[in-house]
């Protein structure tokens, strides 16, 4: 019962996370979901209004990728290879990973109630599930 009232004040006092949104017409492209011909495609979705007040910050291979906030997603290409996502929440989630040159990778940050703040747990999901997360988010960018 007190992680809701902490959860609520939280919502309440901090209204909605904003971060850097990007262009309508690289999110509609993006959209298409064509993957490129000589990397992989990442697209890493949070398509939940629940944790609206925070942003999370996504960081791959050691360099960070761009904030998430509700309803948005980030994008990048991969070198094939070895990868790792972590999502720095109130815990660390940490998904590993190995990209495949041709292939889209779709990865869901869900968020979960914390003592503190928000925590996330990030997840590889199938492309059916993957594709209606990305189409029902907008994308944003880092910042420059």
């Amino acid at each position: 019962m007190k992680q809701i009232f902490i959860a609520l004040c939280m919502l309440v006092m901090g209204g909605c996370a904003t971060v850097q949104m990007g262009d309508a017409q690289m999110d509609a492209k993006l959209k298409n979901f064509v993957p490129p011909k000589d990397r992989a495609a990442l697209y890493l979705y949070r398509n939940e209004t629940f944790g609206a007040a925070i942003k999370m910050t996504v960081v791959l291979d050691g360099k960070i990728l761009g904030d998430t906030a509700s309803m948005t997603y980030l994008y990048t290409e991969l070198e094939p290879g070895k990868h790792r996502l972590v999502s720095k929440t109130e815990n660390d989630s940490t998904l590993d990973f190995e990209a495949i040159v041709g292939k889209i990778y779709y990865v869901w940050q869900e968020v979960k109630m914390g003592l503190w703040q928000a925590r996330s747990h990030l997840q590889m999901m199938d492309e059916k599930t993957g594709q209606a997360g990305v189409i029902e988010s907008q994308l944003a960018v880092a910042p420059q």
